[in-house]
C-alpha cells in the first residue's frame, strides 16, 4: 500500500532509518558498509532540537491564496513572524506583489486539552472560508490535538462539502518524531492527496491540431525544480538558466505555486531534486501514481556537484554533448574569477553546521575553494548523503562529524577543541561561534546567491570579504562569555551519546 493512502506519512526513523546522534568522524562513515544503518542511540543528556512545524510552516506560508490554520497552542504558530519577510520578498519577486503570510490559530487551552478542540477547528475552518475566500485553507496539526486525539482529517472531510476553499490537513505534530525533516514529507503528503487533480474543466476545453502538439511538445521539455524554500529566487534563476541552456522549460515546485496550478507537476517530463534531504517521499509518488520519472542525486553547491546536477539531468534528455560545452564554459569562467579570492583561503579552517545535504555540499565547495574542513555539524543522517560523505573523505584529511539536532554544547565543545578561522551557520545559529571570536557566515540566505556556478563565485566572494577584517567577534568573545564551565571544554565532546549497550560513554 502506498504511503499516500494513510492518513499521515511515516516518520524518517522508521521510513528511512535516519538518525540524529552520531560522534565520529568522515573517514568512519564513508568506509562504512554500503546501506548499513547507523547505531542510532540518545544523548544521556540533550540541550535542544527543532520543531516540525519550523521547516513545515515555511513550506506552506508560502502558497499564493492560501489560509494556515495552526490547530494548536497559540505559540505554535509564533515561527511564522520570523518567516514572514521571505514570504513577502518571494511572492513580491515571484508574482509582482507582497503577500504577508496569513495563518491563523484555534489557540487551544486547558478547557480544550480535556473536551477535544474539533467543535473550534471546524468554526475556525468556516470563518476562514467565509472571510478570506481562499483557495486552500491549510490545518496544521500541532502537538497539543496529537496528544488528545483530536481527527484533523476527520474534521477536514465533514466540513469540507460545506467551504469553497479546498482543506489540506498536515500532520506536524511534533513529539512524534525526533527528525525535524519529517516536516516536508508531511506537507508534500498533503499536496499530493488533495492538490494533484487536474481540473475538470481542463479536460474539457476544445483546442486545435496544432495547438495539441504545441503543449504536448513543451510538456515533454518541461521539468519540476523542487524547492521547498531550501533556496531563494535569485538560486532558482540560475538552476533555470542553466536548464533553459539545456532548451528545457522550467516549473517551480512546491513553494509559492499556487493550489490551483500544483497538478501541472504531474505532466512534467522529469521531476529534478535540488536536495535529497527533502524531495525523495514525493518524487517517488509522482513516479509511481502519475510515471513522472526523477533524478534526486547531488545538491548543486559547488563546482563538481553542480556540474554532476546538470550532467545527470542532461542524460536523460540526451543533451550530453551540449551540457559538456556549457559546464566547459561555466567552469573556465568560474575559476578565472575566483582566481583572485583563492589565496586568502589557503590554510583557512572551516567549521560547518546544517541540513545534512547543504552541510556535506558545502563543505565539497568549500574545499574547492582552498579551505580545510575541519568538522561538520548536521541535524541528522539517513542513506541519501553517503555519496556525499565519499566525496568529502576523497577530498579532505580526516575531521569531525557530529550528528546531532541542534545540541549547542557539543559545537561549543568542538569549536572550542577545533579552532576553525571560519563558521558557517544557519543565521539563528551562528551565536556559538560568535561568542567564542570566530568569524562567521550565513550558510542560508534567500537573498543571497548559493546554488550553481555564480553561487561558487557569490560565496567566495562574500568569504574573502568577510575573513579581512574578523575584528567583532574577536571583541565580542572578550566581553560575552557562553554557559559552560571550563571542566567541560576538556570532556569528551560525545560522552553523553549512548553507547551500543545502553550506557553513556564516560
Amino acid at each position: 500500500m502506498s504511503y499516500f493512502e494513510q492518513k499521515e506519512p511515516p516518520k524518517r526513523e522508521d521510513r528511512l532509518k535516519a538518525c540524529i546522534t552520531f560522534g565520529g568522524t568522515i573517514c568512519g562513515l564513508a568506509n562504512r558498509p554500503k546501506g548499513s544503518c547507523l547505531d542510532d542511540g540518545e544523548r544521556g543528556f540533550t540541550q535542544g532540537s527543532i520543531c516540525l512545524l519550523l521547516p513545515g510552516l515555511a513550506m506552506i506560508n508560502s502558497l499564493p491564496d492560501s489560509v494556515v490554520l495552526v490547530h494548536g497552542a497559540i505559540g505554535c504558530g509564533s515561527s511564522t513572524h520570523g518567516q514572514n519577510a521571505n514570504i513577502r520578498v518571494g511572492s513580491n519577486i515571484r508574482q509582482g506583489k507582497v503577500k504577508d503570510a496569513l495563518w491563523l490559530s484555534t489557540a487551544l487551552n486547558e478547557s480544550d486539552v480535556i473536551n477535544g478542540g474539533e467543535d473550534k477547528l471546524e468554526a475556525a475552518i468556516q470563518e476562514a472560508d467565509r472571510r478570506y475566500r481562499p483557495s486552500s485553507i491549510i490545518v496544521v496539526a500541532g502537538c497539543v490535538p496529537g496528544i488528545i486525539g483530536d481527527d484533523i482529517d476527520g474534521v477536514a472531510a465533514r466540513v469540507q462539502p460545506q467551504v469553497n476553499a479546498t482543506i489540506l490537513p498536515v500532520h506536524c505534530e511534533g513529539f512524534k518524531t525526533k527528525i525535524w525533516a519529517t516536516a516536508y514529507d508531511a506537507v508534500y503528503h498533503s499536496i499530493g492527496r488533495n492538490l494533484l487533480k487536474e481540473p475538470k474543466e481542463y479536460g474539457n476545453v476544445v483546442v486545435d491540431e496544432l495547438e495539441e502538439l504545441k503543449e504536448k511538445q513543451r510538456r515533454s521539455r518541461t521539468v519540476n525544480l523542487m524547492n521547498v524554500t531550501s533556496m531563494g529566487r535569485v538560486d532558482e534563476l540560475e538552476l533555470e538558466r542553466l536548464l533553459r541552456a539545456l532548451g528545457l522549460e522550467v516549473n517551480i515546485f512546491p513553494v509559492f505555486a499556487h493550489p490551483e496550478e500544483m497538478y501541472k507537476a504531474t505532466q512534467a517530463a522529469l521531476s529534478i531534486s535540488t536536495c535529497p534531504t527533502h524531495d525523495d517521499y514525493f518524487l517517488k509518488h509522482l513516479h509511481e501514481k502519475y510515471g513522472v520519472p526523477y533524478i534526486i542525486k547531488h545538491m548543486p553547491i559547488g563546482i563538481e556537484n553542480t556540474s554532476l546536477w546538470l550532467r545527470d539531468v542532461a542524460a536523460f534528455f540526451g543533451l550530453e554533448e551540449q551540457a559538456e560545452k556549457i559546464i566547459a564554459e561555466e567552469v573556465r569562467e568560474l575559476e578565472a574569477a575566483l582566481e583572485e579570492l583563492k589565496p586568502a583561503f589557503a590554510g583557512k579552517k572551516v567549521f560547518i553546521s546544517a541540513g545534512e545535504f547543504r552541510a556535506l555540499a558545502t563543505g565539497n565547495q568549500l574545499a574547492e575553494l582552498g579551505f580545510e574542513v575541519v568538522g561538520i555539524r548536521s541535524f541528522h543522517h539517513d542513506e541519501f548523503a553517503e555519496v556525499e560523505y565519499e566525496k568529502l573523505a576523497a577530498r579532505n584529511k580526516d575531521f569531525v562529524v557530529d550528528i546531532a539536532n541542534v545540541q549547542p554544547f557539543e559545537e561549543a565543545n568542538l569549536l572550542k577543541k577545533l579552532k576553525p578561522d571560519l563558521f558557517l551557520g544557519h543565521h539563528a545559529g551562528n551565536g556559538t561561534a560568535s561568542k567564542l571570536g570566530i568569524a562567521t557566515h550565513v550558510i542560508y540566505n534567500t537573498g543571497l546567491s548559493y546554488i550553481g556556478y555564480q553561487g561558487v563565485y557569490e560565496i567566495g566572494r562574500r568569504l574573502y570579504r568577510q575573513l579581512k577584517n574578523t575584528t567583532f567577534n574577536k571583541k565580542l568573545s572578550k566581553h560575552v562569555r557562553l554557559p559552560y564551565k571550563e571542566q567541560w571544554y576538556q570532556e569528551d565532546t560525545f560522552k553523553y551519546i549512548n553507547s551500543r549497550g545502553g550506557e553513556v560513554n564516560e
